[in-house]
């Protein structure tokens, strides 16, 4: 995997060797020994930490300094471990009483610079002199504030590899306490038990459990680490192929193979415009994966604009060419409405039958709607998760179509699964506007097949970005944006990730609104559009901007995906640095879809690694890439805003290595002992069991 580490050498062990070395069997029921804490404040935030037994005590790691995140990367109102420099430091007094005075530090890294803030800890502005390298854990609250969690132990470090170990801590427990509680248990190392066996081991060049978790405490942390992330990544590994067999073996699919006469007139006769070489592909091994009475699972990611919907929709039609039904489910109202309103682009003259179901459908077309899909009347349904309630019934569900499927839980497939004749699954089709690095597709989307669309439809146009950051720049944005629009052209104005509220985003777009149409941009007709809105007037603010009679369009990120105005040349995105470089791609992507060149403005520090790439690349995937390397696995699969890790050890992309090698040994062993059953692999059968038992997130 990576080599052989200096604190195991993995040669094989002679006969010699065996009888010559003391027996010591692990004892694995002392590493479920309850942890004694103390004081109770202690014993309380281990808890919260998940510190309950010794083993659990063992296997939380102290953080390398990989974990901590740079500057350049933070967003809005996430609690983050920086590793930076103290550039300056002051003190200042406070107006409240009893109050200590405020330490305001400027610190930087790499990838950019911020204000950090500390509570009652006037101290540490004579502690940490310029240049001081610290390890700072809070919250960043934007405008390149960062807000250091007064509970939280603030460290400075000699160098990023210190000798002393930072343990992931809170409050009530330093990272001080956790390391003496380790070495207190550090016999304990010994009880655990190796789950892969000894040919394994050698053929991977791996040392033993035990040692690799004394290095990640005492000793080389990182091939420490490493090694009990290749156990975690082979796991997961052996669980998604499993999960791709099952779909492959026992579930079946109606097949739906032969000629079809309805998607075949569309894409001969109704089809606005030529498909691209890759629609073509995509469109292709689509077919071939539908003829099988295997259910299909596949992932289609692609570029903004890459016509995902036209493979969507002919995958769709192949079910009505079989005199079967088809859905289409989106995350959200607002995305599912514009799925639907694309639909009706692309099948001009109403060729098949199609209705769009959400939360807010009026009873009575609800009723129509559901009378209609369960008399097989209704061939085609787009919709939000509403899609697999159960009063839904569907006469013969043949297909299904997922957008962004990350968001869709183990209990909405199992549902939508439900949704087909007695018997049988649908096929369904994944679509991710994101571009998912390899590396990310094994680790999160492993049981699917995965296609991609990177060719562009002719005539898209090259959108040129620029950072603006000062007063003149800001001056110089309005007066293009008005100049484009004297010549005819539309406009959308992105208001910032004031939180995760919605209402709060759209009390900042409708303020950011009503001062634009009495200032800036007051010689211009302006409409407003955030999910808040009623179903009719999102509708009427968007049929207003297509129709060409409004100019510019102010709003939140409902329209990151599914909007299509040609007209649109130039869209600002106010406070940029509080997005990520794939939300921030999304939302370009809306402008630049006509014949004109077009024009993107990003409000914010021009020091920000994620506003340079986005200035630097136009090609999703090479951003897709950059956004890996910055924000890492968790922040990209959501699991990091949420609170999850989506893994212990393992870190991607930097194990993108490990990530492979646990993949190609996972394929092996499921190929030669698809249960398995040998022997050899019985305790590495009972850790894949209790990982299986752990409760799973819908």
């Amino acid at each position: 995997m990576t080599g052989p580490t200096a604190f195991a050498d993995p040669q094989p062990l002679t006969a010699g060797d065996l009888l010559d070395a003391p027996v010591r069997w692990p004892r694995p029921s002392r590493l479920e020994r309850a942890l004694k804490v103390r004081p109770h404040t202690a014993a309380e935030a281990a808890e919260a930490l998940g510190l309950d037994t010794v083993g659990d005590l063992l296997l939380h790691l102290p953080r390398a300094s990989g974990e901590a995140r740079t500057i350049g990367t933070l967003v809005l109102e996430e609690t983050a471990t920086v590793l930076c420099e103290v550039r300056s430091i002051t003190k200042r007094p406070v107006r409240r009483r009893g109050m200590k005075p405020l330490v305001e530090a400027t610190v930087s890294d790499a990838t950019g610079v911020m204000k950090a803030t500390f509570f009652n800890q006037p101290w540490l502005a004579d502690q940490y002199k310029p240049g001081t390298l610290l390890v700072l854990s809070g919250k960043y609250q934007g405008r390149n504030r960062f807000r250091v969690n007064a509970h939280a132990k603030t460290d400075a470090v000699v160098a990023v590899g210190d000798e002393a170990a930072q343990y992931p801590a809170t409050k009530g427990i330093t990272s001080t306490q956790i390391l003496a509680l380790v070495r207190e248990h550090r016999d304990a190392i010994a009880d655990v038990t190796e789950p892969l066996p000894a040919w394994l081991r050698v053929a991977e060049r791996l040392p033993d459990k035990a040692a690799a978790l004394q290095a990640a405490h005492f000793g080389e942390r990182e091939a420490g680490r490493r090694r009990l992330a290749f156990d975690e990544l082979l796991l997961d590994q052996v669980v998604q192929l499993r999960l791709r067999d099952e779909r492959r073996g026992d579930l079946r699919a109606a097949p739906l193979a032969g000629p079809g006469t309805v998607s075949e007139r569309w894409r001969a006769e109704l089809l606005p415009f030529t498909p691209t070489g890759d629609q073509d592909k995509a469109m292709a091994v689509v077919d071939e994966d539908l003829a099988r009475e295997r259910p299909m699972q596949r992932l289609l990611m692609g570029e903004v604009g890459s016509g995902k919907t036209v493979v969507a929709l002919h995958t769709m039609l192949r079910a009505v060419d079989h005199g079967m039904q088809a859905a289409l489910m989106a995350p959200t109202e607002t995305l599912a409405e514009q799925h639907f309103a694309t639909l009706e682009k692309l099948m001009p003259g109403s060729l098949i039958p199609a209705a769009l179901l959400t939360g807010s459908t009026p009873q009575a077309r609800r009723r129509t709607i559901l009378a209609r899909l369960a008399s097989g009347e209704l061939p085609l349904i787009v919709g939000t998760h509403a899609l697999i309630e159960d009063p839904v019934v569907f006469q013969a569900l043949a297909v299904a179509v997922v957008d962004e499927q990350h968001r869709f839980g183990v209990r909405q497939r199992a549902a939508l699964d439900a949704k087909a004749p007695t018997g049988l699954v649908p096929h369904v089709l994944h679509l991710t506007a994101t571009p998912i690095p390899r590396t990310l597709r094994l680790a999160s989307f492993g049981a699917l097949d995965v296609t991609a669309l990177r060719e562009l439809p002719r005539g898209r146009q090259p959108i040129e970005t620029h950072v603006c950051s000062t007063e003149a720049e800001r001056a110089r944005a309005y007066e293009r944006i008005r100049e484009e629009l004297r010549a005819g052209r539309q406009a959308y104005v992105v208001c910032p990730l004031v939180s995760e509220s919605e209402a709060l985003q759209a009390r900042a777009a409708t303020d950011e609104y009503e001062r634009l149409r009495t200032g800036e941009l007051a010689e211009f007709d302006v409409v407003l559009l955030h999910g808040q809105l009623k179903s009719a007037d999102k509708a009427a603010a968007m049929e207003r901007l297509s129709s060409g009679v409004a100019d510019v369009l102010v709003a939140t990120t409902v329209i990151e995906v599914g909007i299509d105005v040609p007209n649109a040349t130039v869209m600002l995105i106010e406070d940029a640095e509080r997005y990520g470089i794939s939300q921030l791609h999304q939302l370009r992507g809306r402008v630049g879809r006509g014949e004109h060149a077009s024009l993107c403005l990003l409000f914010g520090p021009k020091e920000s690694a994620r506003l340079k790439a986005l200035a630097a690349h136009r090609d999703g995937f090479k951003l897709a890439e950059i956004d890996l390397e910055l924000r890492g696995e968790g922040e990209l699969t959501g699991t990091r805003q949420s609170g999850l890790a989506r893994y212990r050890f393992a870190r991607l992309p930097d194990d993108a290595d490990v990530l492979e090698a646990a993949h190609r040994r996972a394929a092996a062993l499921l190929h030669d002992d698809p249960e398995l059953g040998g022997p050899e692999l019985a305790l590495l059968r009972d850790e894949l069991a209790e990982r299986e038992a752990e409760p799973v997130a819908a």
